[in-house]
C-alpha cells in the first residue's frame, strides 16, 4: 500500500451513518490520505469502514484499532481480505489488544498478556482459510504499538505500527526498532488555539480517558514521563508534548517532527477548543489540508 503522508483520526460514532459519510467525503476531498477510526463501544470497525469505502473513491479507511477480542482471526482475516478486495486495496487493518477494562467488564473476556495474545493472533490470521476471490495484492496490517516489544513483534510479524498518544522522541525509537521498509503511523493530536491556558483546559479534558488506562501509562513512562507528571489531569510538561497546540506555523511543526523522527505518515486528531471530541473542529482539519482546503 503507498500510503499518503497526512490522515485525519477521529471517532465517528456520534456521527449518524449518513453523516460519517459525509465526513468523509469531505476527508477526501481535502486531500487527506487515509481516515482513521477507533473501536470501543460503537460500531463494529469493520462494518464501519465498509460503509465508509463504499461511499468514497481513493481515501483509505484505516482501523486504529480493531480489537482483537471483539472478533477471532479467522473472522478479523476474512473481513479484511473481503474489505480489501471490495475497496481496490483502499483498508488498512490496524489491530490492537485494547484495554483491560474494555475487554473484562465490557466484553467479558480474560485479558491475556499482550504481547503473546497479539502474537498467537496474527498467526492464526495468517493460516486462516478464505474461500472467496482474494484482494489484487495482501493486505496490510499494522499494530498498535508504544512499548519496545510490541513494536519489535509490529517488525515481525506485522507490516508497521500504530503509535497512539506518542510524542516526536518516540518515533524516532519506534523506527529505529522497527527498522526500514515497515509503516509507521503516529497519531498527533492536534489544537487550534494559541492562549496557553485555553488549549491546556482542552487538552486536559480531552486526554482524561486515556489518564486511566494502564497501557497508555506504562507507554507514557516509557516515552520519560515521570508520575508526577501524570498527577491531576497531566503537568503542563506533558500537556504541551502530548498535543500540538497553537497557530498553523506551529502545529505544522509539531507534525513535521514525526515526519523528521521518521514516520510514514501521521494521523492528525482535531480537538474542538472546547475541549470535546465529540465537536469535531474541521477548521483545523481545512486549514492543514493538503489541497489547502
Amino acid at each position: 500500500m503507498k500510503l499518503g503522508r497526512l490522515g485525519v483520526w477521529i471517532s465517528m460514532d456520534v456521527m449518524s451513518a449518513a453523516a460519517a459519510a459525509e465526513f468523509a467525503q469531505r476527508v477526501e476531498g481535502w486531500g487527506y490520505a487515509a481516515l482513521w477510526l477507533p473501536e470501543s463501544r460503537g460500531r463494529n470497525a469493520l462494518v464501519h469502514s465498509a460503509w465508509l469505502l463504499a461511499r468514497t473513491e481513493k481515501l483509505v479507511v484505516a482501523t486504529g484499532i480493531a480489537n482483537i477480542y471483539a472478533r477471532d482471526a479467522m473472522a478479523m482475516a476474512n473481513g479484511q481480505k473481503a474489505l480489501a478486495e471490495l475497496s481496490g486495496g483502499r483498508f488498512l487493518l490496524g489491530l490492537g489488544v485494547s484495554h483491560r477494562p474494555t475487554v473484562e467488564r465490557l466484553r467479558g473476556h480474560a485479558y491475556g498478556r499482550p504481547l503473546s495474545m497479539m502474537r498467537t493472533y496474527l498467526e492464526a490470521m495468517k493460516s486462516a482459510p478464505y474461500g472467496a476471490p482474494p484482494p489484487a495484492e495482501t493486505p496490510p496490517v499494522i499494530l498498535a504499538a508504544i512499548g519496545p516489544k510490541m513494536l519489535a513483534l509490529s517488525a515481525e510479524l506485522a507490516d508497521g505500527a500504530h503509535p497512539y498518544n506518542t510524542i516526536a522522541e518516540h518515533t524516532a525509537k519506534a523506527r529505529a526498532i522497527l527498522g526500514p521498509g515497515k509503516l509507521l503511523c503516529p497519531e498527533v493530536w492536534v489544537l487550534l488555539e494559541s492562549d496557553a491556558g485555553k488549549a491546556r483546559r482542552a487538552a486536559r479534558e480531552a486526554l482524561a480517558r486515556y489518564m486511566v488506562l494502564e497501557n497508555y501509562v506504562n507507554g507514557w513512562r516509557y516515552q520519560g514521563f515521570a508520575d508526577s507528571d501524570l498527577a491531576g489531569g497531566g503537568s503542563d510538561r506533558f500537556i504541551d508534548a502530548m498535543v500540538a497546540w497553537g497557530d498553523e506555523k506551529a502545529i505544522r511543526a509539531r507534525i513535521s517532527a514525526h515526519f523528521d523522527a521518521g514516520a510514514d505518515h501521521v494521523c492528525i486528531q482535531p480537538i474542538h477548543p472546547e475541549g470535546a471530541r465529540e465537536r469535531v473542529d474541521e477548521r483545523i482539519l481545512r486549514l492543514l489540508a493538503p489541497t489547502g482546503g
